[in-house]
C-alpha cells in the first residue's frame, strides 16, 4: 500500500479588493488575473530549496536549475555565503574576515542568525511549462481544502536530500533566493532550521516581476539597476514602461555599457570616449554613446515603427522570453562586437582602405591604430557610424535570437557590477557561443562597406555628395539602410537572408 503524501498546514490570506477586479489582466502578456489569495506555511530550508529545483539534473533541451535558478533571475554565490555566516553565528560575525572568524578570538560575537522575513514563492499549476519542459503530473503541489483547513500536499510521502523532480521543479523562488541558497542541503542543521513562506499559486510571470520590483524597489531596498539583472523579465514590462522609474535601466544601462567600452584595457574604445563632452577632445562624446545604446540596444519595442526591439531590453522571439544577460555579459557581448569589426577591416585590403592608410608608413596599421577604424575620416570614428553599427547588428541578433540561443549562454558566476574581471570572463566564454559567429559574419560583411566620411581625401565630387545624406538626424536611418543592404550583397548564410527583410522594417 502506498504512502499517503506529506501534508503541511497552511494559512490561507485573502487579499482582493473590488477594484481590482477593474485591471486589466492579459493572458498573452503573462498577466492573467491571478488568485484571490495566497498561503502562509512553514518549511525546512532544506526541503524548500529542493522543491525550487536547485538540484536538477541536466536534461537534453533544458538548462540545469543550478545556473536556471527559477524564472529568469540571478544569483551571486557571494551574497548567499555571506548570508550562510549570517545563520550560522548572527552579526557582526558574520562579517569577519576569514583568519578571525577561525581563531576563537572573536567567539564571543557569536549570535543567533534569525531569518524571520518569509521566502515568496510560486506554486505551479498542473502543465505549468518552464524552458520548454512541462510540469509532471506526480511532482504537483496542490491544496487541499476538503477538510476545512487548507493543506499543502507535496509530491512524497517523505522528505529526502536527493529527492528531484523528474522535469521542472513544483516551487519557483519570486524573492528570497539568496537567503534559501545560504543552506547546504547535506547539512543536518538546514533540515532542522524553518523558513517561514509566502506562497502564491499559479501566478502568472508578469506578476512575479511585480512584485519583486514591489518588495525590493519600491522600499529602496536595492539598488533599482541591479534588479533588472537580477529579474530581467522587468526590462520588458510596459507598466514600467510608462512610469518614470523604468529610466533606471534604458540610460543607466547605456551610460554603464559606455562606460565599460571606454574603461575596459581590451575594447577598442578604451579611452577614446570623450565622457566629459570636451569640445576640443577627439572621440564621439559619452552622451552620442548613451543615445546610440539606447536607440538600439536597449531600445523598447515599438509596433506601430517596426518589428525589432533592443536585444538587452525587449522580449524575444515568440515565447516572450527576456535575455537573461548580466551587465558584464552585455559589455563583454558590445567589446566583442566591435573587436570583431576592427579585426575584419584591418585583416583587409579594400579600395576604400587604401587613402585613409597613406601616412607614410609600410605594411598593415596596428590593430589599434587602424585608420579605416580610428581616423577622423572614417564613419567608424563618428556618432553616425558608431549608432550605425549598433542598430545594425541589434536588429540583426534580435531578429535571429530564437535561432542563436542566447539564453543557453550562462556563466557561473554573476557579479554585481560591471567589473573587468567579469567582463574578461565573459568574453572568454562568448566566443564559444553561437552568436559570436554570426557578429564574426556581420563585421566580415561590413569591412568591404566604404566607411569613408564625405571630407576623406580622395574622394571624388560624386562620391562626396553620396555621403553627405549620412549628415543629420535621416542619417542614422540611411546608414542603416545602406549597411543591411551591403550585407545582402557582401553577407553570408542566415545573416544575409535576415538583413533583406530588415532593410524594409521601420522605414
Amino acid at each position: 500500500m502506498a504512502k499517503s503524501k506529506r501534508r503541511i498546514p497552511v494559512i490561507q490570506v485573502r487579499q482582493w479588493l473590488r477594484t481590482w477586479d477593474r485591471v486589466k489582466y492579459d493572458g498573452t502578456k503573462h498577466r492573467s488575473k491571478p488568485e484571490p489569495h495566497f498561503y502562509l506555511f512553514s518549511l525546512p530550508a532544506s526541503e524548500l530549496r529542493g522543491l525550487c529545483g536547485i538540484f536538477r539534473r541536466q536534461t537534453k533541451g533544458v538548462s540545469p536549475r543550478s545556473a536556471d535558478l527559477g524564472i529568469q533571475r540571478q544569483h551571486d554565490p557571494e551574497r548567499s555565503e555571506e548570508i550562510s555566516r549570517f545563520v550560522e553565528n548572527g552579526y557582526p560575525w558574520s562579517t569577519l574576515s576569514e583568519s578571525k572568524r577561525h581563531s576563537h578570538k572573536y567567539d564571543d560575537l557569536k549570535k543567533p542568525g534569525w531569518l524571520p522575513t518569509a521566502i515568496v514563492i510560486n506554486i505551479l499549476k498542473r502543465g505549468d511549462e518552464r524552458d520548454g519542459a512541462t510540469l509532471a503530473d506526480e511532482d504537483v503541489v496542490s491544496i487541499d481544502k476538503t477538510s476545512g483547513a487548507s493543506e499543502l500536499v507535496l509530491p512524497y510521502a517523505e522528505w529526502v536530500n536527493d529527492w528531484e523532480p523528474k522535469d521542472v521543479p513544483p516551487f519557483e523562488v519570486i524573492d528570497g533566493q539568496h537567503r534559501l541558497w545560504a543552506f547546504d542541503p547535506k547539512n543536518a542543521d538546514s533540515t532542522d532550521f524553518d523558513v517561514p513562506v509566502v506562497a502564491f499559486h499559479a501566478l502568472d510571470i508578469s506578476w512575479q516581476a511585480y512584485l519583486f520590483w514591489t518588495i525590493n524597489i519600491k522600499p529602496k531596498r536595492i539598488n533599482p539597476s541591479l534588479a533588472f539583472d537580477l529579474y530581467p523579465l522587468l526590462r520588458a514590462e510596459d507598466w514600467l514602461e510608462r512610469s518614470e522609474e523604468h529610466i533606471v535601466y534604458r540610460e543607466t544601462r547605456a551610460q554603464e555599457l559606455t562606460e565599460a567600452l571606454w574603461s575596459y584595457p581590451e575594447s577598442p574604445w578604451y579611452d577614446r570616449i570623450n565622457m566629459l563632452g570636451e569640445k576640443k577632445t577627439e572621440g564621439v562624446t559619452q552622451s552620442a554613446w548613451i543615445r546610440g545604446l539606447s536607440t538600439s540596444f536597449v531600445k523598447a519595442w515599438d509596433s506601430r515603427r517596426g518589428a525589432t526591439g533592443g536585444l538587452f531590453g525587449e522580449r524575444i522571439g515568440g515565447s516572450g522570453e527576456v535575455l537573461k544577460w548580466s551587465r558584464a555579459q552585455q559589455a563583454a557581448f558590445l567589446i566583442y562586437s566591435w573587436q570583431e569589426l576592427r579585426r575584419a577591416i584591418n585583416e583587409s585590403d579594400y579600395a576604400w582602405l587604401s587613402p585613409l592608410r597613406r601616412s607614410g608608413t609600410t605594411g598593415r596599421p596596428k590593430l589599434n591604430e587602424e585608420p579605416g577604424f580610428y581616423s577622423t575620416q572614417s564613419l567608424i570614428a563618428t556618432d553616425q557610424g558608431m549608432r550605425g553599427y549598433l542598430l545594425t547588428l541589434n536588429d540583426i541578433c534580435y531578429s535571429l535570437a530564437p535561432k542563436l540561443k542566447l539564453n543557453d549562454w550562462t556563466l557561473r558566476a554573476t557579479s554585481v557590477a560591471v567589473e573587468d574581471a567579469a567582463i574578461s570572463d565573459a568574453l572568454k566564454s562568448l566566443s564559444t557561443q553561437p552568436v559570436a559567429k554570426t557578429v564574426s559574419d556581420i563585421a566580415n560583411g561590413l569591412a568591404s562597406f566604404d566607411w569613408r566620411t564625405s571630407t576623406a581625401e580622395g574622394l571624388k565630387e560624386g562620391e562626396k555628395q553620396l555621403k553627405l545624406v549620412f549628415r543629420g538626424s535621416g542619417g542614422y536611418r540611411e546608414l542603416r539602410r545602406q549597411l543591411l543592404t551591403h550585407l545582402t550583397e557582401h553577407g553570408s548564410g542566415a545573416v544575409q537572408e535576415i538583413s533583406h527583410g530588415l532593410i524594409y522594417q521601420a522605414k
